[in-house]
């Protein structure tokens, strides 16, 4: 398979379009870290890589904003931004490897999401290349922009099958005066959701509020069902949280930073360790999670104060018992997916997608299959 490394917006958009001109299948990545993500794509002639479009285009720290290309480490972006006191709390999962393209194309998210939301809360701004070699401007680089169609949203989580993305334009968040992390130990999910369900009510605001069952625990030698919960703030407000949690684990400083990397690598570890095995994302209400937890068999970790919940299974094939406790898909899967139900229940938004897909992509050339086998 041919393999091009385009190193501007321009070169990237011309490359698309001969590509499309030709007829040939296109594989678009970055650095290849999350091929095991959403569905397989199907075999390709030419792989696209974002992986030499590696700059900082713009940084304005006293704007709180930042322009990076596509392909720049994503380790890059977050130690950048970290000496100056900023952040773009995201956490995704293999994000040593990752290119920031890559995650913002896959829509990673990690515990911290709660707090401060999703890839689309925080991307202002993008470029884009289409298949008809034309880079497209969406948004900008203002934190409140909201003049005209925000296409950057649509690319956000399409896993490439629309377009590939060049830049992406980041609001900036201050880094918190300090950060305190408290973990229950419980023995079962209803005691862990009762505890979860009394922070929720309460004048508290944690960062992250995550949940994991006694096999996840017991990796990060901890017992039962674990209740992790992350606090950030100035002083007087993480001594708050310390009196109300006085009966809790506290971690600090070094063994609080290695307790949330293990939450937030475990789904890059638990595949490299399974290469059978699967990720499947279940989203419900708040008020079911405790319900879905009690029904999940083995590895799970939470996102508690979001609704969204992860199993990890040793065997994609028996994704079924997952996808009965809610809206699922397999975000994960096997390097071999063929024949695996990746995105078993499709909502009513599907035919808009096709639309959207048919609009970029006609031919159907670009990442086909990646979206969960369904586009």
């Amino acid at each position: 398979m041919e393999r091009v490394k385009p190193a501007t917006g321009r070169e990237m958009a011309g490359c698309l379009r001969e590509a499309a001109s030709q007829g040939k299948q296109i594989l678009l990545e970055g650095h290849g870290s999350k091929m095991r993500a959403g569905g397989p794509v199907a075999d390709a002639d030419v792989c696209i890589s974002t992986a030499a479009l590696d700059q900082v285009l713009e940084y304005e720290p006293r704007d709180l904003t930042v322009s990076v290309s596509a392909g720049l480490p994503w380790v890059r972006l977050v130690d950048m931004l970290a000496k100056d006191g900023y952040m773009t709390p995201l956490d995704p999962p293999f994000s040593s490897e990752a290119t920031v393209g890559g995650v913002i194309a896959a829509n990673s998210s990690g515990p911290r999401r709660r707090m401060y939301g999703t890839a689309r809360d925080l991307v202002i701004g993008m470029k884009f290349a289409t298949l008809d070699g034309k880079v497209v401007t969406s948004g900008g680089m203002v934190v409140k922009n909201v003049a005209g169609l925000d296409m950057a949203k649509v690319m956000i989580g399409s896993l490439g099958t629309l377009a590939a993305i060049v830049s992406v334009n980041f609001k900036l968040i201050p880094r918190p005066g300090g950060t305190r992390t408290f973990l229950f130990e419980h023995d079962s999910a209803a005691e862990a959701i009762a505890r979860r369900d009394r922070v929720l009510r309460s004048v508290l605001q944690p960062a992250a509020i995550d949940l994991l069952s006694p096999p996840v625990a017991a990796e990060a030698r901890r017992n039962g069902w674990v209740l992790a919960i992350a606090a950030a703030g100035n002083a007087p407000v993480l001594e708050r949280y310390a009196r109300e949690f006085s009966g809790a684990e506290m971690l600090d400083a070094e063994p609080e930073r290695e307790f949330w990397s293990f939450v937030e690598e475990y789904p890059a570890r638990f595949l490299a360790a399974h290469p059978a095995g699967a990720v499947v994302r279940v989203s419900m209400t708040l008020a079911a999670l405790g319900e879905c937890l009690a029904n999940m068999r083995g590895r799970a970790i939470a996102r508690a104060g979001n609704g969204v919940c992860y199993s990890f299974l040793e065997e994609a094939a028996r994704a079924d018992q997952a996808y009965r406790l809610g809206r699922a898909v397999m975000e994960y899967g096997p390097v071999d997916r063929q024949g695996l139900s990746m995105w078993p229940e499709i909502d009513s938004g599907f035919p808009m997608m096709q639309k959207i897909k048919e609009m970029f992509d006609p031919k159907n050339l670009l990442n086909r299959g990646r979206l969960y086998g369904r586009l």
